[in-house]
């Protein structure tokens, strides 16, 4: 997927990052393969300093220019994630035309493209002046967008004030959402307007369709109902993923950093017989439930690996690390993706965020979804009812005999057999996807056109 590609003629793309989250990374994973195609194109990428000082990479392609915007914050600010969003977008659009105009004075050329991040939906206005296309990258699923896209439809036939005693009811009004109830969707659905995420979100639901194009890093065949519903409504409505599949995005095979030896240990495993625990960067668990993982996994005596971070250690049970040293091991980090690609992997125990669901796709590992906000419990609730590939952890909550009973069934029952064999099934489709003639291929030459056309 990363043939060259010579645009006629010199342009320039403005790529702004949601810096928030795990929305950067995956952003710029797509700049990295964009850049790599069109080598004569200048991808010049806005986000905060802080989100900037975590994503640089010594083997980005030099086409690729890094360029800071204020992230809003009064100096010594203390406040809570919600509060730093709002400032943001108070203080985004003004100084974001600033920065790209800087930008272009200094190179010498006018954006032509500016690829956003679609929580960025103001960006749609801001490409009208600047005369330039709007291209969107939805960081999560098609099922979270699909959610968002409809806000206005399931607020009107849910009812705001109704939903409480409507949280099962299901979404057969939306196509592809069949058998998705109302508890399973993003809290800002039914959320207050009047605050900056919700509304963001539902502003951008309106304005996608003023996009000369919206991608994600997902693949048709997972959601085709989705895919076929979204198709007739955008320009162009693109699949490209997984991103996980894709090694340009990413850095090479030979420069993985693997600090604890987890490849090696992995290597002594049988086959699917391994348990992987990883909660993401953002949220983590309380520690009531890392106890309860923690009380399973030593009942179970599976072998695990665990990436948890130093300062939530402190809350496993006494003495557990001592007693499962044979049994597993415990990190603050690891090597995500290649421990899911080996044979010996068994399961995959996440969050629920669509990055970790859909590496655990690209795999093929089964997985056991603990949702902590967002787009979490509708990835699980796909992932149980519409895939078939994985278990949400009983009442959304770790339970020492929850978590054994969930590692029993994927382990060691038929169905987690028929799991197992369904996300084979995906992987295999996952795989074709970004060969070359893949669904996910022809997406990216869609796309590359549209970003780097003049």
């Amino acid at each position: 997927m990363t043939k060259p590609y010579e645009p006629t003629r010199d342009s320039h793309v403005a790529v702004l990052a949601f810096p928030f989250g795990t929305h950067a990374p995956p952003l710029l994973g797509i700049t990295r393969l964009l850049a790599s195609a069109a080598p004569t194109t200048l991808f010049s990428f806005f986000s905060t300093a802080q989100s900037n000082s975590s994503l640089h990479s010594s083997d980005l392609p030099e086409n690729i220019r890094f360029h800071d915007v204020p992230d809003g914050l009064p100096e010594g600010f203390t406040g809570s994630p919600p509060e730093a969003i709002e400032l943001f977008y108070e203080a985004a659009t003004e100084k974001c035309r600033r920065e790209f105009a800087a930008a272009e004075t200094e190179v010498g050329r006018e954006v032509k493209c500016l690829l956003t991040d679609a929580f960025l939906w103001f960006a749609a206005d801001m490409a009208v002046e600047m005369k330039a296309s709007w291209v969107v990258f939805w960081a999560s699923g098609a099922n979270s967008l699909t959610a968002h896209f409809y806000t206005d439809l399931i607020r009107e036939t849910i009812g705001v004030s109704e939903v409480d005693g409507r949280m099962e009811d299901m979404l057969g009004f939306i196509p592809g959402m069949e058998k998705i109830r109302v508890k399973d969707t993003p809290e800002e659905v039914f959320g207050n307007l009047d605050f900056a995420l919700p509304n963001a979100l539902r502003q951008m639901g309106l304005a996608l369709p003023r996009a000369n194009a919206v991608f994600l890093n997902s693949f048709e065949e997972l959601d085709p109902a989705l895919t076929r519903n979204f198709k007739p409504k955008f320009k162009h409505y693109l699949n490209i993923g997984p991103l996980a599949l894709l090694p340009s995005t990413t850095q090479e095979e030979t420069q993985i950093c693997d600090p604890h030896g987890c490849l090696d240990w992995i290597k002594k495993r049988s086959p699917a017989s391994v348990v992987y625990i990883g909660f993401g960067t953002v949220m983590t668990p309380p520690p009531g439930e890392l106890v309860a993982i923690a009380q399973g996994l030593e009942s179970s005596k599976v072998p695990f690996i665990w990436s948890l971070k130093e300062r939530n250690m402190v809350h496993l049970p006494k003495g557990f690390l001592d007693r499962t040293r044979e049994q597993g091991m415990v990190v603050p980090w690891a090597p995500q993706v290649q421990l899911l690609k080996h044979e010996a992997m068994g399961v995959f125990v996440n969050h629920s965020g669509w990055n970790s669901v859909l590496e655990s796709v690209s795999a093929g590992v089964p997985m056991i979804g603990r949702p902590i906000f967002g787009d979490h419990g509708l990835n699980g609730r796909f992932a149980e009812v519409v895939w078939e590939i994985g278990m949400t952890i009983c009442d959304g909550v770790f339970t020492k005999e929850g978590f054994e009973k969930c590692l029993d069934q994927i382990l060691f029952q038929d169905a987690g057999k028929t799991m197992k064999s369904n996300a084979k099934k995906l992987k295999e489709q996952a795989q074709k996807a970004v060969s070359v003639n893949g669904s996910s291929f022809e997406n990216f030459m869609v796309l590359l056109d549209e970003v780097v056309k003049v």
